[in-house]
C-alpha cells in the first residue's frame, strides 16, 4: 500500500484541496490480490487503491471513454507470425500503467482509508491524472502510449490500432498493446534492445523476457514452433468445480442425444449453470474444439435443467481427459491464408435457426474460428451454407486487412464449402426468385468473389474441418478432425 501510495507521489497524480462547492467527491477503495505464474505460484503481492467509477456521471465527470483493446484473434494472428518468421517474443510490463494517462475533467476522490492526512482530514484529493476504477482511466492510458510511440517513430496498425510499427531500412519492429501487456519482437535484435530503452525512459517498465504468459495463454516458443495452451486455467476450473476426479469422457457432446428445452424437468441453479459456461466460453481462446458443445449448453443459461447441466458437465469431463491440448504453430509451415465454411440447417430446435461453423488458417496455423446461430430461418441447405460462407468471407476479410500491416498481401483466397449450390450461388450474379428472399447484406460475398479477394471452391465432405463447429461427431471422427485443425498434445 505504501508503494503504491508512493507512485501516486513520483508521478504527481493529485493535489490536496478543499472540494468547491457544488462538486461531488468520488469515493476510493483498496483492491489486494496475489498474482501468480503459470504454475500458479505466487509472484507478487499486490494493493491498488481505486476510485469507486460507478458512482461517476456522464457529462459531469466523464466524456468518452472508449479504448481500443486487441481482439483475442490479433494476438494469435501476432504469434503465427512469429513462428513463420522465427522470431522470438518478448513481454514488457508496464507498472501502474493507467496513472501515466492525463485528465480534462475535474474530478475530486476521496481521501484513501487509512492514509488520511492528520492536518487535513476533511479536504480531498483533486486528480491531475488517472485512476483505476474511473470510466476515462483506459482511454487516458492508451492516449499517453500511442502519442509516446507515434512521436518516437512508430506507425499505428490501419485495423488494428493497438499494433505499432517502426520499420528501418530493411528491418521491422512490431509492438502489440494490450492495456498494459506488451509484446514485442523484430527482424534485428538491436531493435528490440532500443525499444526496450526507449519505454524505460519514460514509463516504469519490468522486462519479463521471452513470452511464455498472456491473457490466460500459455505460450511455449520451441526449436520448430510455437505451442499455445491453457492448461493451468483447465486445471484451475476442474478443481473449482470439481471434476478434478472425474471420470473422462471420450468427447465433449454427445452424437445420440439432441440437445432440447427439456420444459419438464429438473431446475438446476441458474448462478452456478452460468458460471461453468462463462469459464468454457473463455477456455475457447485455445480449445476451438468445445466452441460448438459451449455454444449450445449457453442457449438455455434462462432456464437450464438437469440434462442441459448434464451436457455441461460431459464437456468437463473430456476436459479432464485432455488438459493439456493446444494451438500448434510449427516454423516449416507456409504462410497462405485458407479457410473452411459449414452450416447444419435448422439444428437449433428451439427456433430452427441453422448454425454457422467456420475457421481459417495461415498454412497449418488455426488462427480464428466461428460458430454462431444465424439470425435468420433458412428454407434450403443451400441457403443457410451461403450465409455461412458469407460470415466467413467477413472474417477472411478482416485477417487479409489485418495482414497488411505486417505487410504481406492475400488475394484469391480459398473458401472451402462441400455445397456445390451455394458456389453456384457466389459465382452468379443474376438475383433469380430462388434467391432473392436472402438479405442483402449476405450478397457482398459476390463483390468479393468478383474482386478476386477470395474464391469459393468445393471440398469434400471428409475433409471440412468446419463441421467441428456445427455438429457433435463420434470418438474416430472427432478425434480426426481436432488433430487435422491443428491441436497436438505438448508435454
Amino acid at each position: 500500500m505504501q508503494e503504491e501510495l508512493l507512485q501516486f507521489v513520483l508521478q504527481n497524480i493529485w493535489d490536496l484541496v478543499e472540494l468547491p462547492k457544488g462538486h461531488r467527491a468520488i469515493g476510493t477503495k483498496w483492491i489486494f490480490r496475489n498474482k501468480k505464474d503459470e504454475r500458479g505460484i505466487v509472484i507478487k503481492n499486490k494493493a491498488r487503491l481505486v476510485a469507486q467509477g460507478y458512482t461517476q456521471e456522464e457529462a459531469i465527470h466523464y466524456e468518452e471513454v472508449f479504448a481500443p483493446v486487441a481482439r483475442i484473434e490479433a494476438i494469435r494472428l501476432y504469434l503465427a507470425y512469429a513462428s513463420f518468421m522465427k522470431f522470438k517474443v518478448y513481454q514488457m510490463d508496464v507498472k501502474s500503467a493507467f496513472l501515466y494517462g492525463k485528465i480534462e475533467e475535474e474530478v475530486y476522490v476521496c481521501q484513501p482509508l487509512g492514509f488520511e492526512n492528520p492536518k487535513y482530514p476533511d479536504r480531498v484529493y483533486k486528480l491531475k491524472k488517472a485512476l483505476y476504477g474511473l470510466h476515462q482511466t483506459p482511454r487516458a492510458w492508451y492516449d499517453t502510449l500511442s502519442t509516446y510511440l507515434l512521436e518516437n517513430g512508430f506507425e499505428r496498425g490501419i485495423i488494428d490500432k493497438t499494433l505499432f510499427i517502426q520499420r528501418k531500412k530493411k528491418d521491422i519492429l512490431l509492438v502489440q498493446i494490450y492495456v498494459d501487456d506488451i509484446i514485442f519482437r523484430s527482424t534485428k535484435d538491436q531493435l528490440c534492445r532500443d525499444f526496450e530503452e526507449l519505454m524505460h525512459k519514460r514509463f516504469k517498465m519490468s522486462s519479463m523476457g521471452k513470452l511464455t504468459f498472456l491473457l490466460g495463454l500459455q505460450v511455449k516458443q520451441q526449436q520448430d514452433g510455437i505451442f499455445i495452451s491453457q492448461t493451468k486455467y483447465v486445471q484451475d476450473i476442474l478443481t473449482k468445480f470439481g471434476f478434478s476426479d472425474s471420470k473422462p469422457a471420450s468427447t465433449p457432446m454427445e452424437t445420440h442425444k439432441q440437445i432440447t428445452a427439456d420444459l419438464e424437468g429438473e431446475d438446476v441453479d441458474v448462478h452456478y449453470y452460468r458460471s461453468m459456461i462463462g469459464s468454457l466460453m473463455y477456455l475457447t481462446a485455445s480449445r476451438p474444439y468445445i466452441m460448438f458443445p459451449v455454444c449450445v449448453c449457453a442457449r438455455f443459461q434462462v432456464q437450464p435443467k438437469q440434462s442441459h447441466f448434464q451436457a455441461v458437465k460431459r464437456i468437463f469431463r473430456y476436459l479432464k481427459g485432455q488438459p493439456r491440448l493446444g494451438l500448434w504453430y510449427p516454423h516449416d509451415s507456409p504462410f497462405d491464408l485458407l479457410a473452411y465454411s459449414d452450416s447444419d440447417l435448422g439444428g437449433a430446435n428451439l427456433d430452427r435457426k441453422s448454425t454457422t461453423g467456420g475457421c481459417q488458417f495461415l498454412g497449418a496455423r488455426l488462427v480464428s474460428w466461428q460458430c454462431k446461430k444465424q439470425t435468420t430461418v433458412s428454407t434450403s441447405t443451400t441457403e443457410a451454407e451461403y450465409i455461412a460462407t458469407a460470415s466467413c468471407c467477413s472474417q477472411v476479410l478482416w485477417i487479409q486487412n489485418q495482414m497488411m500491416d505486417y505487410g504481406m498481401t492475400f488475394l484469391h483466397t480459398p473458401i472451402f464449402i462441400d455445397n456445390n449450390s451455394a458456389i453456384s450461388i457466389v459465382n452468379n450474379p443474376v438475383k433469380h426468385s430462388k434467391t432473392k428472399h436472402i438479405e442483402i447484406r449476405y450478397h457482398f460475398i459476390r463483390d468479393c468473389n468478383e474482386k478476386k479477394l477470395i474464391q469459393v471452391q468445393k471440398v469434400h465432405t471428409s475433409n471440412k474441418f468446419a463441421d467441428l463447429f456445427t455438429k457433435a461427431f463420434d470418438v474416430g471422427r472427432f478425434t480426426f478432425l481436432v488433430t487435422s485443425v491443428g491441436m497436438m498434445n505438448n508435454e
